[in-house]
């Protein structure tokens, strides 16, 4: 952030913490091959941002968290697709059946985790995302995935507006390019949500949810 930037944000008191709740989840957002492998025309090399979201499911699993994933999937008339087609042609790509809409294998997606089909950027939008949250009790969440200046920040806004504090390991989460995904962390920082390190992220869970298979105190 540069000092006139910050100067400003810090005068209207943007950037303070939203306190974070005691039954976490974890919500991958589009890390599916569509965007995780470059060879993709939406892909880009996030391998990274794979292997560091893989050691928050695996600290969410063994503490019992729920764990979530999105994936953005298309009927092969692309009907459902709406007005974003036309901004973003490469959607295409993403139709049912093909690789590209799968979750990237890395994560060790098991069959008991649940993935919501979605449409648009926000995982909220047209989808029963906050029923799936709701019913399981969950108060907090940490945000993984991508693209930062897309789909991660549409759902970030959403979580703030639906009531869930959250968390986005800053390791976690990617884009195509660098200088949308910097910007966008520190506006999803200053207004939306808590952006921190993995290192973070991975103490919060350990430290507020029981490991799985253990009785609570």
């Amino acid at each position: 952030m540069d000092q006139q930037t910050s100067a400003v944000y810090t005068r209207a008191g943007f950037g303070q913490p939203v306190r974070l709740g005691t039954r976490p989840a974890v919500l991958v957002v589009d890390l599916i091959y569509g965007f995780t492998d470059p060879g993709c025309v939406l892909g880009a090399d996030l391998t990274e941002q794979v292997q560091a979201t893989r050691q928050v499911l695996d600290e969410a699993r063994a503490r019992g968290c729920p764990v979530v994933f999105t994936t953005i999937q298309y009927e092969s008339n692309l009907r459902d697709c709406g007005l974003w087609l036309q901004k973003l042609p490469g959607l295409a790509v993403l139709q049912a059946g093909r690789r590209e809409v799968e979750v990237d294998a890395r994560l060790g997606r098991a069959a008991e985790e649940t993935v919501i089909v979605k449409k648009g950027p926000s995982a909220f939008f047209g989808t029963n995302l906050a029923s799936v949250l709701i019913s399981q009790q969950v108060d907090t969440v940490v945000l993984c995935g991508a693209s930062t200046s897309g789909c991660i920040r549409a759902t970030a806004i959403d979580l703030l507006q639906y009531g869930f504090p959250t968390l986005v390991p800053r390791e976690c989460v990617g884009d195509r390019a660098q200088t949308p995904h910097e910007a966008n962390l520190v506006d999803i920082d200053a207004k939306y949500a808590n952006v921190t390190s993995l290192q973070n992220a991975l103490q919060y869970l350990g430290a507020v949810a029981t490991p799985a298979g253990s009785a609570a105190l």
